[in-house]
């Protein structure tokens, strides 16, 4: 694949949940070959916006299209095939082990006259240890924490070995160490396998230090888009999430850290 494929287009989107619109006539490109962002305060369309490209949602109006293709229009097998997913919440089986589960991320590669293939044991094994859940996968996924249950799942989206990921608050549960974790597997995927990953963060220096690209929401359309230093500014921040703050060179990497005001009661003296 080249380094521009995976891209993401959304026209006149309009999504929402019965006649709750959280999302109206946007327009957005997500570049293929990169690592974007969306961050945003809560309720603010982050995820909505997330189940919508993925087709999970269907919209009210408008079209979501991978590389030119409305998704729409594609076989839900096809569609597994471009598009692996991480959803917020995901359910798993009752009893379903840590394998079997990881497994399921190849059915859409799976063909009536095609049995299992070494290619597919492959995709496994490689999910299972880049996520280090190898030692797990003979228990149950209820049986998990919580941060094991989410590694356990971004696995699954692994085995799926599709051009475009799609992460729903990927780092939920998990704690600073495993944050990094896969956060750092993310730029792996996109540096050197070739990955276009799109994906919903809490934290802005997170996502300003491993995203090429930011979407900025608020109240279901994006307050700002483009790269990190450019988009992340002290007014941004705090137009959107009503914090003041300064915005400084991270140490480590340069990228912009957001670092809030202190109260008076917290200064000292």
């Amino acid at each position: 694949m080249t380094n521009d494929q995976g891209a993401i287009t959304a026209a006149g989107l309009r999504l929402g949940y019965g006649r709750n619109i959280i999302v109206d006539d946007l327009d957005l490109t997500l570049p293929g070959g990169a690592v974007t962002a969306i961050v945003g305060p809560n309720a603010c369309g982050k995820s909505t916006l997330l189940r919508g490209l993925a087709r999970l949602l269907a919209p009210d109006a408008g079209t979501v299209a991978i590389d030119g293709e409305d998704v729409h229009r594609m076989s839900a097998r096809a569609l597994a095939r471009r598009l692996g997913l991480l959803p917020q919440q995901p359910t798993a089986p009752e009893g379903i082990s840590v394998e079997a589960l990881v497994r399921l991320g190849r059915y859409p590669h799976q063909r009536a006259l095609r049995p299992w293939s070494e290619a597919d044991s492959a995709a496994v094994e490689t999910a299972l240890a880049r996520t280090e859940t190898a030692e797990l996968r003979d228990l149950p996924v209820d049986h998990l924490s919580g941060g094991q249950r989410q590694r356990a799942w971004i696995a699954l989206a692994l085995a799926q070995d599709t051009p475009l990921l799609l992460l729903d608050e990927p780092t939920t549960f998990l704690d600073l160490r495993h944050q990094l974790d896969v956060l750092d597997l993310v730029s792996d995927l996109n540096a050197h396998h070739d990955r276009t990953v799109v994906m919903v963060l809490h934290d802005l220096g997170q996502a300003a230090r491993y995203a090429d690209h930011l979407v900025v929401m608020r109240g279901g359309v994006p307050a700002a888009v483009g790269a990190p230093a450019d988009v992340l500014t002290a007014d941004l921040v705090e137009d959107v999430f009503g914090v003041a703050c300064s915005v400084v060179p991270d140490p480590e990497t340069g990228t912009p850290l957001v670092v809030p005001r202190a109260s008076a009661r917290h200064r000292r003296s």
